[in-house]
């Protein structure tokens, strides 16, 4: 059972108005009272004045204030990053709510290097195909949580074991990777070993094992190397060196013919699973997730039947 403490916690919370709570928000993302007086159109001393009325009922320094900053403590922050998450589940509650809206929330999360190279260039089809989705993106090298922040995500690699809904997507196709110039050097895999090498960190495959795949030794160093696919594609195109990346990746630049695949059917390409979708098992048929499944799925079907460069 929860403790009197508790209890009364619960109680003196559920009389503070939403009215502050929305006032807390303003002035924690905007980091000053004067801005949050504007934006929700009240007082700089009606601001702090229900700012210390939430402190009070909390129980809890919200700011640190000085004649020049107003910077929120740990508590602060902490709250704040809640407080706007209720707001945001709110605001999509009332979005399915209305009879006369049919906007579909999206929180899609996605590894960088897919996002930036081959979902950017396709989305503009896919909020033309439905444009009562309200997409919101973000890409880093996490995995979603789906705790209230994402509903569906493409991970690289392969996620851990866990309760949600994995399903590996495309066998991508992993071979070296150069501007035209560079490509007019290469006629045989050998011919590496006499070109700038540019290595992807991040990678599952990395050179070492593309040359073992072809019977031959790694070199011993490389050009340069990065974390994302993408900065190696980028390298690429400008000439720096090699890449060894995903034809599915470096599409555009292909298709392009900023880059070339001087060893496609030269040479062993290396072929794997380099994503996979996850989302919770539990996913509405006609919702937003499910629709950019959909969408997805097929995209990344046609993408493979195209011929590669």
């Amino acid at each position: 059972m929860p403790s009197g403490e508790s209890i009364s916690l619960v109680k003196q919370l559920r009389r503070i108005p939403l009215s502050s709570l929305r006032v807390f928000e303003v002035a924690g993302r905007t980091g000053s009272f004067a801005a949050a007086a504007r934006e929700v159109d009240l007082s700089p001393s009606a601001v702090s004045h229900a700012i210390r009325k939430l402190e009070d009922a909390a129980g809890m320094l919200l700011f640190t204030r000085t004649t020049r900053s107003l910077v929120l403590t740990p508590e602060g922050r902490l709250l704040l990053e809640h407080v706007q998450r209720g707001f945001e589940e709110m605001q999509r509650g009332f979005q399915r709510a209305l009879p006369d809206t049919h906007v579909l929330p999206l929180r899609l999360h996605t590894a960088p290097s897919i996002a930036s190279q081959w979902l950017m260039p396709r989305l503009p089809g896919f909020m033309a195909a439905h444009p009562g989705i309200a997409l919101r993106l973000s890409a880093d090298t996490r995995y979603a949580t789906f705790d209230d922040d994402h509903d569906i995500d493409i991970v690289y690699g392969v996620p851990d074991a866990s309760r949600h809904e994995v399903i590996p997507l495309v066998v991508e196709q992993l071979t070296p990777l150069c501007s035209p110039a560079i490509a007019a050097r290469i006629l045989q895999v050998q011919d590496l070993y006499t070109q700038p090498l540019l290595q992807s960190a991040g990678q599952s495959v990395r050179w070492g094992g593309w040359f073992s795949a072809n019977g031959l030794a790694t070199p011993g160093d490389f050009a340069l190397a990065f974390d994302r696919s993408s900065m190696s594609i980028a390298a690429a195109v400008d000439g720096l060196g090699v890449a060894l990346e995903s034809t599915l990746l470096a599409e555009r630049e292909l298709a392009a013919g900023t880059l070339m695949a001087p060893l496609m059917g030269r040479s062993t390409s290396v072929r794997y699973v380099g994503h996979h979708l996850v989302h919770p098992r539990a996913l509405d048929p006609h919702g937003a997730a499910a629709l950019f499944k959909r969408w997805l799925l097929a995209e990344l079907a046609a993408s493979c039947a195209a011929p590669q460069a």
